[in-house]
């Protein structure tokens, strides 16, 4: 277990809350969840209480020794290294215009598509990628992926598994969706991922979703605007613009994979 010095809670959200927990050694990042009761605007929902261990599996199958994960009396909870960095939605919040073209900077995508690459490379789908998914160092600039719950590609036991029933809406693929809806659930893949990261970096990069659909709407609406196929028009500048089109392209296999955007990003920045 950990001796901490200090907590200080920094996220509380339906299912979960997040501590800053300091130690001795160094601050860790301690989620712990629980089920989600149900409400007049939600649906109960028991995953969330498994999904703190899911991710400690996970990340122990991807390398990190030093995370721990285990159960208390409302759901399970996981300890990890705490990530110092920026989320790409506050990171090009200065760069970005909804009017016009949008020019960020690319260090932020590059180390972004870099740490996806690798993941991919390892046979792992995230399956939630979003902007406060991707947390950028300043100098040099260096991307970790956060939130890992959801991936796929790792052996986790069942105790603490269970489906995929889609992300954050604003960042799905066209397929996911389709599934979602006609299915109740499905699996990410590594094209679904490449298609979240360009959603996520036109949000980070615009401050609009790609696909337009009402606020109020409901997770079925929204769904149904996804599998309609037809995205704002991409205007943000240069390769990065190039790209995130050929990111967002409809069929999954006409999308790049990570490790060539990656390179053209590489070759762009050199």
């Amino acid at each position: 277990m950990l001796e901490s010095t200090g907590a200080t809670l920094v996220l509380h959200r339906r299912g979960s809350t997040v501590w800053r927990v300091r130690t001795p050694r160094a601050p860790y990042a301690v989620k712990l969840g629980y089920p989600i009761e149900a409400s007049p605007e939600w649906a109960a929902a028991e995953w969330t209480a498994l999904a703190p261990a899911r991710e400690g599996v996970i990340l122990r199958d991807l390398g990190s020794a030093i995370t721990i994960y285990g159960q208390w009396e409302h759901g399970t909870w996981n300890a990890q290294p705490w990530h110092a960095g920026t989320d790409l939605q506050q990171l090009w919040a200065p760069h970005r215009t909804r009017e016009g073209v949008s020019r960020p900077p690319l260090a932020g995508a590059l180390a972004g598509a870099r740490a996806l690459a690798d993941l991919h490379d390892m046979g792992v789908a995230h399956g939630d990628i979003q902007p406060a998914h991707i947390l950028v160092t300043a100098e040099p600039a260096r991307a970790v992926l956060i939130d890992l719950a959801l991936a796929r590609g790792v052996e986790v036991p069942q105790r603490f598994d269970f489906p995929y029933r889609g992300c954050l809406v604003h960042y799905e693929a066209p397929e996911i969706s389709r599934s979602v809806l006609g299915e109740g659930e499905t699996a990410p893949t590594r094209e679904s991922d490449v298609y979240g990261f360009g959603a996520s970096l036109f949000m980070a990069a615009t401050g609009w979703r790609h696909v337009e659909y009402p606020d109020d709407g409901s997770r079925a609406e929204q769904r149904r605007a996804i599998v309609g196929g037809a995205h704002r028009p991409v205007n943000v500048g240069g390769v990065l613009g190039r790209l995130i089109n050929d990111m967002l392209e409809y069929g999954p296999h006409n999308r790049p994979t990570m490790r060539e955007i990656y390179k053209t990003l590489q070759a762009e920045a050199a």
